[in-house]
């Protein structure tokens, strides 16, 4: 049953109470963080920069006190896909005009250039995932939504509608684990309808054969699984934005400048290196 198991490698939106230094900054600190790490790691554009942010990352998950197994867990699920990505870049990609050349067979060449950027496709990837499961390692729902709330107040004021993009956040949040117990449910009926689904040995192209055939229910039952959401607030009255208060007032201490300092220093490094 463990080729069913997708929800135990879902680690974005899992929140780890474990007390730890990030913990205990201000939500403004975490997010205005986050959104610099993802940043720099989305325009690094050489290969020591994203191994510099990667090695932060981890770095930062032991600040963190989170179990190093468990944050690279949520790498596994999507693992094969951005794998494929990066085999269709080598081949069908844009080839790259610098390295040595390895091998020619028809109109494919295969250079150290093509390599260097597959290269750099999964551990770009690889950094952003963990860059957003460490985020939500140790942002609660709660502060996600006051930190976003205090950043986002200014833009009240020219007529941005912040409220509704906050609850969009975190309503996309809270939709991944629903999403992969849906997926687990899909493939179990699928499995029991015949397909190929546990029974004998297959690399990257068999387990890529096998999830596409759960992408079109699982995009239905998102759309339905949304317009119910939809359909539930308008009959509760919901409505957000203008008027609405808090309870909590926020305050910048000292640690939290040092970590925005910090982190933006590391920022820098990783986009110019």
């Amino acid at each position: 049953m463990g080729e069913f198991e997708f929800l135990r490698f879902v680690t974005i939106g899992q929140y780890l109470p474990t007390g730890s230094p990030i913990h205990r900054l201000d939500p403004r600190t975490r997010l205005v963080s986050g959104a610099l790490l993802l940043a720099a790691i989305t325009v690094a554009g050489h290969l020591p920069g994203l191994l510099t942010g990667l090695l932060a990352l981890l770095v930062l998950v032991k600040v963190a006190r989170i179990p190093f197994a468990y944050a690279l867990r949520g790498l596994l699920p999507p693992l094969p896909f951005i794998a494929f990505l990066a085999v269709l870049q080598i081949l069908f990609g844009p080839q790259a005009d610098t390295g040595s050349i390895l091998l020619v067979v028809g109109p494919v060449r295969l250079s150290t250039g093509d390599l260097l950027n597959a290269t750099m496709l999964l551990v770009r990837f690889a950094a952003l995932v963990l860059t957003i499961s460490l985020f939500s390692f140790c942002v609660t729902t709660r502060e996600l939504i006051e930190g976003l709330e205090a950043l986002l107040r200014p833009l009240t004021a020219i007529g941005l509608p912040t409220h509704d993009f906050i609850l969009m956040v975190q309503v996309a949040l809270r939709f991944l684990p629903l999403l992969a117990q849906e997926a687990e449910r899909i493939a179990k009926a699928q499995a029991s309808r015949g397909a190929d689904w546990g029974t004998g040995r297959g690399g990257l192209l068999r387990r890529v054969r096998q999830a596409l055939p759960l992408l079109v229910p699982l995009f239905l039952t998102s759309l339905r699984r949304a317009e119910n959401l939809t359909l539930a607030m308008e009959a509760r009255g919901y409505a957000g934005g203008k008027g609405r208060t808090s309870m909590v007032v926020l305050r910048m201490q000292l640690m939290d400048g040092a970590a925005l300092a910090l982190v933006g220093v590391l920022s820098a490094l990783i986009a110019l290196l």
